[in-house]
């Protein structure tokens, strides 16, 4: 019998999840929560095989962060990130020993579930890419990754000259990217383009 947790903070993907789970006989659905750092303990007292884990939970709590601490703490047990955020560094940070394996949650319920059986399997599945978003006259792929970071920068706090600072470029440099981006996706203005980043979850500076 394969334990599986639940870690999902919105209800229609938890009920979503569990049908998933209760359909298959050699699951068994040892609880579902929202918190990311209930995840932890309730994996410190019992044996869980497969964790479900979403990024953004109860409170913002990271899962990723809480993937990371599982998988150290009970090697044995599976992250399977399940997400909707498609931030690059979402997947980036994935990658490094927070998950086993990640995908997205408007793929269709087969897939998902052969992520699952992969992963318990000893598989690690990820994306090669992050789904594109659209920017009004653009996809999100459009934009280059030294754009996308140096947006980033600039919506964690940077100015132009700590981003030309921390990036190896002039503060012209990063004013023309900016400026690029704004011509290029048909905006009007830099605070259009940094509200359509965050509405679409491009860029996700919220987690804790």
């Amino acid at each position: 019998m394969i334990r599986v947790l639940i870690v999902e903070d919105q209800k229609i993907m938890q009920k979503y999840f569990e049908y998933i789970i209760l359909q298959n006989p050699e699951f068994k659905l040892v609880d579902t929560v929202s918190d990311a750092r209930e995840a932890v303990k309730i994996c410190n007292y019992s044996a869980i095989d497969l964790v479900l884990m979403d990024v953004q939970t109860f409170h913002n709590h990271d899962g990723l962060t809480a993937g990371k601490t599982i998988k150290e703490e009970h090697p044995g047990t599976k992250i399977l990130v399940v997400t909707s955020l498609i931030d690059p560094k979402v997947l980036e940070r994935a990658k490094t020993g927070c998950a086993d394996s990640l995908w997205y949650k408007d793929h269709g319920e087969d897939e998902i579930c052969d992520v699952m059986i992969r992963t318990l399997n000893g598989e690690h599945v990820f994306p090669d890419v992050t789904p594109n978003v659209e920017l009004n006259w653009i996809t999100s792929g459009e934009i280059s990754p030294r754009q996308l970071e140096m947006l980033r920068l600039y919506i964690c706090g940077m100015s132009y000259s700590e981003i030309a600072k921390k990036m190896n470029c002039s503060t012209s440099g990063v004013r023309w990217n900016f400026q690029e981006m704004i011509a290029k996706a048909g905006y009007s203005c830099k605070e259009d383009l940094i509200a359509a980043a965050l509405e679409s979850k491009l860029i996700v500076t919220t987690l804790k």
